[in-house]
């Protein structure tokens, strides 16, 4: 069978069995696939390949320069393909069994400090209340204080909350019944500042002639139906140039990392902001840490006797 049509079958797999989701059925395709270009330059085929095959674009790709962090996803993603075909009974080995994870460095999360999101949220709701805007100026303004509001309430994915249903702001304003990754749910709690902004925008979203056919919180004009995750991302720079904050330190992602170091630095336990994150594995959500090191180092420089 050729490599693109075993391909297709470990990519149906992944989203039947699995739950994957589209951006990451899209990732596994562009990995597999150049993966197959390269061992069939070799004279190879990708689901026979040999070890030293996977080894040989490995090298290739250290010697283009591709970051360790690339490499070690597209490693990932031939080690998937091969154990799929091992349980299929399509090969009786997994020649990425014996390779090394190129070695990464963990960079640490960029953050925004309490003051500057506080700024934010201050302009996105100045916005939000300006009684000079109207139409769907008023409505975008409105929308954008929601989606922060919520965002820095919640910790969730950027991915998760463009395309949340309007049937869960509805049900319990309190909380949000979340899909994450691996179509796994998840409760998570809103502040009194996010419950009234999303409160606000429902109303103004509501009094739209199309909103009654759209089933999206934030609706949009696109192949989804929501609002896509870029022009959230491009709305939420332009928010932040206007509140006087460098954009080359703001994005939805930074907000997330945001809501995690900010809880871990006043008290809240780290298995709760795995949960609230939506992490399986708790190692994901030990990056954070750092910011409890930093508030224990300061607790014993303020606190102990014997420090300088």
């Amino acid at each position: 069978m050729r490599a693109a049509a075993i391909i297709e079958n470990f990519l149906e797999m992944m989203s039947a069995e699995r739950g994957a989701a589209e951006n990451t059925l899209s990732s596994y395709r562009r990995d597999l696939e150049a993966a197959a270009e390269f061992i069939a330059a070799r004279g190879s085929n990708l689901p026979d390949a040999a070890s030293e095959d996977i080894r040989a674009y490995l090298d290739e790709m250290n010697t283009l320069g591709f970051a360790a962090t690339s490499q070690a996803r597209r490693l990932s993603a031939l080690r998937q393909f091969f154990r799929f075909l091992y349980a299929e009974g399509m090969r009786q080995d997994d020649p990425t069994g014996i390779l090394d994870a190129p070695k990464k460095e963990r960079s640490l999360p960029k953050i925004m400090s309490e003051q500057a999101v506080g700024r934010l949220l201050d302009r996105a709701k100045l916005e939000a209340e300006d009684s000079a805007m109207a139409g769907t100026d008023r409505l975008r303004a409105m929308r954008l204080h929601a989606l922060l509001e919520t965002l820095y309430a919640t910790g969730m994915r950027v991915s998760e909350l463009v395309g949340l249903p309007a049937s869960v702001a509805r049900s319990d304003h309190r909380f949000l019944l979340v899909r994450g990754k691996g179509a796994k749910d998840r409760m998570v709690p809103l502040s009194a500042k996010a419950r009234e902004a999303m409160s606000r925008y429902l109303a103004l979203r509501d009094a739209q002639p199309e909103s009654d056919d759209n089933p999206w919180l934030f609706p949009a004009f696109s192949e989804s139906g929501h609002l896509a995750r870029q022009v959230f991302a491009r709305e939420l720079k332009s928010l932040a140039a206007r509140a006087g904050i460098s954009t080359s330190a703001i994005s939805p992602h930074v907000l997330r990392h945001a809501f995690a170091s900010h809880l871990l630095q006043n008290g809240a336990d780290l298995r709760a902001v795995q949960q609230l994150l939506g992490h399986s594995d708790i190692s994901t959500t030990q990056i954070y840490t750092h910011v409890l090191e930093e508030r224990l180092h300061q607790l014993v420089s303020e606190h102990h006797p014997l420090a300088d």
